[in-house]
């Protein structure tokens, strides 16, 4: 098909935005090559059948055969860019690297890959990519392949790798590293946090921020070297030197180490050796960069943060859908409501807020306040947030609202109570959530009018960064309530759990013999500081002890005795100190005082010279929790291991590089589990008693 001359309108239909020309070279599954009236090439990537980009295999070896179109063509220039409406590209496509554990036959894949774009590299004609939306990993790499990078304003461009237990692999490490201050690099890439258009220009990594109706005239500069190039970093030359590079290196890893133990995460310090060590030579660099990247993804690790990649994914599916919900009227304006109704805001939503005290109210708004000055990135976009977020002392909002949800006091008579003065002002279709974290939906639909429209909404503290919500259903509820739900959660960017009406439903149910055998180790002596280490030296973000601060002593508490009293399993006794705590209104970080003291800024006064923990003390932990997780299944309470498994990791930080409860206990084995949990029993009594199916755990 060279030369001929196809019409390629529609290739980006629906967009505002450069098209560049109108008719067609070549077209393949997913690149389309064209030439404009200025003798430059435009080669668009519009991925077949996705809706987003990705860099799969195909697309990869279809660029070769591209590359090789264009080195046969007198154009000036090439643009490299996307037909797809979100974006440049999302890297990657993760697909290809789930169950793929042999090293070798990766670090052939990536040497072909790095072949190929190392193709776009050296074209002997001007390239430039021009990115929007999302341009990460694989596809920023593509684009530091071309010579000039322009980004229309509203891009984010950054290497997410680092989350999935990778570095970046085709080529970033060498060419981010090269083009703008490598401590700047580095830091994009250890974090994997990305960058907007605008701090990208600041920084070197892109040349131009161009609104779109500029991106035709922005192109030819670029190409004819009228455009001024981002300006290099001194630091480049700097830290082409070892000993720079080495002291750099070394503060790096302490730093990784807060965030990301190196016995757990190993990227993050294979990213620091390979600059260390190769900083000064891109041959080499991209050499270990290729040995490095295939070793990580033939890795436990990274095969299991890809799992839980995967399981975000499926989360966010259950979320789509049409919610109906604009205006949502929130009941309680404490710690949780507050932040309930603070997030939808920011997320769109109109959101009147009551509270019977006053005070309450303005401190909800003020907390809302702050949090939309820290986290949304415009002033009009703070302005609007707060806009939509109506303080309501009178409860006016009930009425006009779409759906309802009451974060009020975690007592079954005050919901019912509060339940029974609303319903008769609430609209046809409204949907009424409540936010309670035990109890059981079939008592607080008594008496309700409507038991079809009640659905659980069941978010975590701190809502602002706790992905998860729990949509707890009922036999009362309808298919309707519960798919509006579902899609509530991810109208606010939330991953929805379905779970069924049961006391504790999941996470409280998983979560609380895990809670309360850390306060039995406390009870009999052990360092708080020491059982919390336990905990994190698995792999868990905190321990138990902080995390039960973290809750608030007062909800845990609630949730320890409603299950203690619920469940058929033997539950640990609850200590009576911790009752004398929270009457003392000793509640934990909220409170600034509980199993901890906190400072003014909210953290906890730790010893340092405490004991190592005992080696087993882990086991005592978590194989509770993950008995727990076994009878959820086996009771149906939650609908397959995957839910279960993304439930506990995007609610209680689940050591991530372990795949989940349920996928650590399969690798680990039930055999292996079953005689620790069966000594554990012998040693410290019944609540240790395996519960049925662990024989079944592969069919769980």
């Amino acid at each position: 098909m060279r030369d001929e001359k196809i019409a390629v309108r529609g290739v980006l239909v629906g967009r505002e935005m450069e098209r560049g020309p109108e008719q067609k070279i070549r077209a393949l599954a997913h690149w389309v090559l064209a030439r404009d009236d200025h003798g430059i090439a435009w080669l668009t990537l519009d991925r077949a059948g996705e809706s987003a980009n990705t860099l799969s295999e195909a697309v990869i070896r279809e660029l070769d055969e591209m590359l090789t179109e264009i080195e046969g063509l007198d154009a000036k220039g090439l643009v490299v860019r996307s037909a797809k409406k979100g974006g440049f590209a999302a890297g990657a496509d993760i697909r290809d690297f789930r169950g793929v554990t042999e090293a070798g036959e990766i670090e052939a894949r990536m040497s072909e890959a790095h072949r190929i774009v190392d193709r776009l590299a050296d074209l002997s004609l001007p390239t430039v990519a021009v990115v929007h939306g999302h341009c990460l990993g694989g596809g920023l790499e593509l684009a530091l392949a071309c010579g000039r990078r322009i980004a229309v304003p509203g891009a984010r461009l950054g290497f997410p790798e680092v989350l999935l237990g990778l570095h970046p692999g085709l080529g970033g490490t060498v060419r981010l590293t090269a083009i703008i201050d490598p401590l700047e690099a580095m830091t994009m890439m250890l974090t994997g946090k990305s960058v907007h258009a605008e701090k990208a220009k600041r920084i070197g990594l892109v040349d131009a921020v161009v609104e779109e109706r500029h991106i035709a005239a922005a192109v030819r500069a670029a190409v004819d070297g009228t455009m001024k190039p981002a300006r290099r970093s001194w630091k480049n030359a700097a830290f082409s030197l070892g000993p720079a590079r080495s002291l750099a290196a070394s503060r790096m890893r302490a730093e990784a180490e807060k965030r990301a133990p190196s016995a757990h995460y190993p990227a993050p310090y294979r990213l620091i050796s390979l600059w260390e060590e190769h900083g000064n030579h891109a041959t080499a660099m991209q050499e270990a960069e290729i040995r490095s990247f295939s070793e990580l993804l033939a890795s436990r690790t990274a095969q299991n943060l890809i799992r839980v990649f995967f399981l975000r994914e499926k989360l966010k599916g259950i979320g789509k859908g049409e919610s109906g919900v604009s205006h949502v009227h929130v009941i309680g304006a404490g710690a949780m409501g507050g932040d309930i109704a603070a997030w939808a805001a920011a997320r769109g939503k109109t959101v009147t807020l009551s509270d019977l005290e006053p005070k309450a109210l303005a401190r909800a708004v003020g907390r809302a306040s702050r949090f939309f000055a820290e986290k949304l990135h415009s002033g009009i976009e703070r302005r609007d947030a707060l806009d939509r977020l109506i303080p309501d002392f009178s409860g006016d909002g009930v009425a006009r609202a779409d759906l309802v949800i009451e974060a009020i006091a975690e007592k079954a008579e005050v919901k019912k109570k509060v339940f029974a003065e609303i319903a008769p002002r609430m609209k046809p279709g409204a949907l009424l959530a409540t936010n309670t974290s035990s109890i059981p939906l079939e008592v607080l639909r008594e008496d309700l009018p409507f038991p079809e429209r009640l659905v659980g909404i069941h978010f975590f503290n701190p809502v602002t960064r706790m992905e998860l919500v729990e949509i707890v259903s009922h036999d009362g509820a309808s298919e309707e309530t519960l798919a509006r739900a579902r899609a509530f959660c991810g109208d606010i960017d939330r991953l929805p759990a379905p779970v069924k009406s049961a006391p504790g439903f999941l996470v409280n149910r998983a979560l609380t013999p895990y809670l309360a055998e850390a306060l039995l180790l406390l009870d009999e002596g052990v360092k708080k500081e020491t059982i919390d280490r336990a905990a994190t030296d698995f792999g868990m973000p905190m321990g138990p002890i902080e995390l039960a601060d973290r809750v608030g002593l007062d909800i845990a508490l609630e949730v320890a005795e409603s299950l203690k009293a619920a469940v058929p399993e033997p539950m640990p006794e609850i200590p009576a100190w911790l009752r004398d705590k929270v009457g003392k209104g000793d509640l934990g970080r909220k409170t600034g005082r509980g199993l901890y003291d906190y400072d003014d800024k909210g953290r906890p006064r730790k010893d340092k010279d405490v004991p190592a923990p005992d080696p087993r003390m882990a086991d005592r932990l978590i194989l509770p929790m993950l008995d727990a997780c076994v009878r959820l299944l086996r009771e149906g309470i939650v609908q397959d291991a995957d839910t279960l498994d993304g439930a506990m990791i995007f609610a209680t930080g689940f050591a991530p590089f372990r795949g989940g409860p349920i996928h650590y206990a399969r690798q680990r084995g039930a055999d292996d589990i079953l005689a620790a949990l069966r000594a554990l029993q012998a040693e410290r009594g019944e609540r240790f008693r395996p519960a049925e199916g662990w024989q079944h755990l592969s069919e769980l």
